[in-house]
């Protein structure tokens, strides 16, 4: 009786029939649609005991698909039962024999291995992509940390080293960028950026050359505009050393 209708599983690992092959095997005088209709009025419902499918034949009519259906043991056991010929107790007999065959101990334990593996590689693959987003997180967290363990005011040649840059390319940079401007030897802040506390102004005293001291003001960055500029840049497609 092997091979006698041939038997598939759905995505649920549950045995499914052809209706078509099923209707043929049977040897039904009645068209395979009209067959199928009247044998869902036995209490048959669809998507619980089969589910509807279009399938390519080599001589559709209309030219369009056919309607088939992929039926469940249990109602393919059924189906063969109502018809009450010796095709049907063939049929019968020959699921009846499959579902055996299916919930014998060695299948049960196939199929819970199965399973077993694909949920290993499931979850497998979504430690992967969490570890793959913790090792894309940690450059940013600890260049973060970096930043905010540091209360200081920092010069820009002191962040342009985070860049890997002289303190004149970084500071060109943000100029060709829009955030600074330089007046008298001194990089100020545009204007649009000024009022978020990016930059303070310290004053230095110097020896002028004829014994009398000066002073020069120099704006440093606050913790607030190394995090400002890091998004910023990042955003634009420059990166700290760190993260790279």
């Amino acid at each position: 009786m092997n091979n006698l209708i041939k038997v598939n599983t759905n995505e649920n690992g549950e045995v499914i029939v052809s209706g078509r092959e099923l209707h043929e095997f049977l040897e039904s005088k009645e068209p395979y649609t009209q067959w199928f209709d009247r044998m869902i009025d036995y209490g048959f419902v669809e998507n619980v005991d089969y589910q509807s499918f279009s399938e390519k034949t080599e001589k559709p009519q209309g030219g369009r698909p056919s309607i088939n259906h992929a039926i469940k043991l249990d109602m393919a056991k059924e189906l063969a039962m109502i018809q009450r010929t010796d095709k049907g107790k063939q049929a019968r007999q020959y699921f009846i024999t499959i579902e055996k065959e299916y919930n014998s101990p060695e299948k049960i334990m196939a199929r819970a291995l199965r399973i077993a593996e694909d949920t290993i590689s499931n979850l497998t693959f979504k430690l992967n992509m969490q570890n793959q987003e913790i090792a894309e997180l940690k450059p940013k967290a600890t260049y973060y940390d970096l930043i905010l363990q540091n209360n200081n005011l920092l010069s820009s040649t002191e962040i342009s080293k985070d860049y890997g840059m002289s303190a004149k390319s970084f500071n060109k940079k943000l100029n060709e960028f829009g955030i600074i401007f330089k007046q008298n030897g001194v990089w100020f802040l545009y204007s649009k950026y000024q009022a978020y506390g990016y930059m303070q102004t310290k004053t230095q005293n110097y020896n002028k050359p004829d014994g009398t001291q000066g002073c020069r003001p120099h704006n440093y960055w606050t913790q607030k505009g190394r995090l400002f500029l890091y998004d910023f840049l990042k955003d634009n497609g420059v990166l700290p050393l760190i993260e790279k």
